[in-house]
């Protein structure tokens, strides 16, 4: 059999042919991919004529097409849709990335090559372009091109190393929540349980064999409204312990010596590379520059965050003492009481919000708010052949009706996808090898409806699905000319902009009075409704900003500590919990066994902090279109459009976010949006 990675695709918009594509072709693919890319690099080096931003970098951004076109599809598959098989050559494919990434960017005549251009010269260079050589210059830095030929290799060995590692660690929690599972036999155990949370529930025992009962797992869009509303509190810490155990069961999936292992292994590189600790090394890169900028962000939201959370817990335990028990408020009824209280409070109840927030309807107000914005539109496309049923695919026009992109969702919780919610490309916009479209995909975990039936969503699940369509538009919009910046390429603490800032137009009114309508009458959202819930915004706001808080300053602390000998993660997490005066019943929203931003690759090590840094910049950037009195101002939305969703990597951050907003983001409009500002 042709293997499909070998020649060029036909099919429509060159989306990939995932109905050719078997496991065994990756390996072919990919080996052939290498050869080429070491061909196009020996060449490089081995030109005689002066180095020139085409000759060197130009020539450096095409020398992988092929590497980038199987890595795009293999690493979507791995995380949408995985099997032993992929699985298997996931191990084997992560240490074969990290060791040609190396090879390449250790390499001290290509070094040199890229010095000379960098060094020489700039004047005849875009600002792209400048960009772009600089971030490939600092690439080679960090990537050791300085250091000695020991040092070097060793750079080597420990990417290689803690490719492995992040591979199993990401393995082994899809392991541990595959393998958990509650199961509810009998009315006793389904009492408080709301239509929509058995359903689910139903669904869920189905698939895994235990037809006519009910089932919980640890995925979040199973276990997050089981806590809310199951009234059987010992259901509730059984399932709670479970989600919170994850990756530390002591068995073939526990992670934490992969942590240790990890930690150990990144304060080395940093230190070959002349930092005193990864946060450094890593933070280096970023808008933040220091670990102290970190820090101080994150300090100075968690005194007023952690006084609201200690005002919430009285109110819990107030209704517990209500109901006439006498318990103390624990982990496992903190959504469960707040439910209460919120209802008791805004007489708000999310069984009764449900029904009006439809997944198909949903996705269309997404779609209509980047119209408002942006102009974009978006035309469902049939009869294509994709990576699995449950996925869809619309082809992305702008306002003259020409191509922008392909836009693939997949929307449904199963056994083959890791759990969360991102989003990803099979192929980024770049005008360097061709005029070459964008084609985006978003991932998510809701629960599936049973045949015939319309998928509903909580609000927050219809936010998590906003979240993910903003960084959709960074890719889909991206118009940049080369690859390394393309889209979603920006620093870590600047990428969470474009998708936190999105999230802000689903509560705009004239959204959900559209798109917020009952699933069985089509009535819009009764407006007393709106108003509960535009009350209720801020509600729990303590909660979430603790247990936010805690997991990036735990990041960030576990990456700052100079001496990982006899590391105890469990002690390390109590003596953090004991500094900060963390409230007895909130625990960090991920545990450090199962922290997968942290441990499952490089991508957010040392950097979950970048949320609440974007946060900064989302909450002062709506604020902009607030003052004009429109939150669709179309000058603004296009100054938003040039200055930071089209623009890609091409410029630094700061100077993007100056070019939409004029000034720097203050901390104010953060605790205004998080209701923390009269606290503080």
């Amino acid at each position: 059999m042709m293997n499909p990675f070998l020649h060029d695709w036909t099919t429509e918009f060159g989306l990939p042919p995932f109905d050719e594509i078997k496991p065994e072709h990756f390996t072919d693919a990919l080996d052939k991919g290498f050869e080429d890319h070491k061909t196009a690099v020996t060449k490089i080096i081995a030109d005689g004529s002066d180095p020139t931003f085409a000759n060197v970098i130009e020539a450096l951004e095409l020398s992988s097409h092929l590497v980038e076109k199987v890595a795009n599809v293999f690493f979507n598959l791995t995380g949408a849709d995985t099997n032993p098989a992929l699985q298997e050559l996931e191990r084997d494919f992560a240490p074969r990335f990290a060791k040609e990434f190396n090879e390449t960017y250790s390499n001290t005549d290509l070094f040199a090559k890229v010095s000379a251009v960098f060094e020489g010269d700039q004047s005849g260079l875009t600002p792209e372009q400048k960009r772009v050589l600089e971030k490939t210059y600092k690439s080679f830095v960090r990537a050791g091109a300085a250091l000695d030929e020991k040092q070097r290799s060793r750079m080597s060995e420990i990417s290689q190393r803690l490719a492995t590692i992040g591979t199993s660690f990401a393995q082994n929690v899809l392991a541990e929540e595959n393998s958990y599972e509650l199961v509810l036999e009998n009315e006793d155990d389904l009492a408080g349980l709301p239509d929509f949370v058995r359903s689910a529930a139903e669904q869920t025992a189905e698939a895994r064999g235990h037809k006519g009962k009910f089932v919980i797992t640890p995925s979040r869009s199973s276990i997050a409204p089981f806590l809310q509303f199951s009234d059987r509190r010992d259901l509730r810490e059984e399932a709670w312990r479970a989600w919170s155990k994850r990756g530390e069961n002591g068995d073939a999936h526990d992670n934490q010596e992969a942590v240790l292992e990890t930690l150990k292994l990144r304060q080395e590189k940093a230190r070959l590379l002349g930092f005193s600790d990864f946060a450094s090394f890593k933070v280096d890169n970023e808008m933040a520059k220091k670990p102290d900028a970190v820090l101080k962000l994150l300090r100075s939201v968690w005194s007023p965050a952690r006084e609201r959370a200690l005002q919430e817990t009285q109110k819990l335990q107030a209704m517990i003492q209500t109901e006439g028990s006498n318990f103390e408020l624990a982990p496992w009824d903190w959504h469960y009481y707040a439910e209460k209280v919120r209802k008791a409070e805004y007489d708000l109840d999310e069984a009764e919000l449900k029904p009006y927030f439809q997944l198909d309807k949903m996705i269309e107000a997404a779609f209509e708010t980047a119209n408002r914005l942006f102009g974009v539109s978006a035309r469902e496309l049939e009869g294509l052949a994709l990576y699995h049923p449950d996925a869809r695919v619309w082809e992305i026009t702008n306002s003259d009706d020409k191509h922008v992109g392909v836009f693939v969702g997949d929307y449904f919780a199963r056994a083959s996808k890791r759990s969360g919610a991102w989003m990803s490309s099979f192929r980024d916009q770049q005008r360097l090898a061709g005029n070459v479209s964008p084609i985006i995909v978003n991932v998510m975990n809701f629960n599936k409806a049973p045949e015939g039936e319309a998928a509903l969503l909580t609000f927050d699940d219809a936010r998590t699905l906003f979240h993910e369509f903003g960084h959709a538009l960074h890719g889909l919009l991206s118009n940049v000319t080369y690859p390394s910046v393309s889209g979603t390429s920006v620093a870590r603490d600047f990428v969470e902009l474009p998708s936190q800032l999105y999230e802000h137009w689903l509560s705009e009114p004239e959204i959900l009075n559209e798109f917020a309508v009952h699933y069985k009458t089509g009535e819009p959202i009764p407006a007393e409704l709106l108003e509960k819930l535009k009350a209720a915004e801020n509600f729990n706001q303590g909660f979430a900003t603790v247990e936010y808080v805690s997991s990036a300053l735990a990041d960030m602390e576990l990456h700052l500590k100079e001496n990982l000998d006899d590391l105890d993660l469990s002690q390390f997490e109590q003596e953090l919990y004991d500094e900060i005066g963390m409230p007895e019943a909130i625990k960090m929203r991920h545990r450090i066994p199962h922290f997968a931003h942290a441990f499952a690759g490089d991508g957010y090590s040392a950097g979950y902090y970048s949320y609440m840094w974007s946060e900064v910049m989302d909450a002062d950037a709506f604020a902009a279109f607030e003052e004009t009195g429109d939150p669709f101002n179309k000058e603004m939305a296009k100054r938003l459009a040039d200055a930071i969703y089209s623009a890609g990597g091409k410029q630094d951050p700061e100077e993007a976010y100056i070019g939409f907003r004029g000034r720097l983001p203050t901390i104010d409009a953060l605790l205004e949006k998080r209701g923390l500002a009269d606290v503080a």
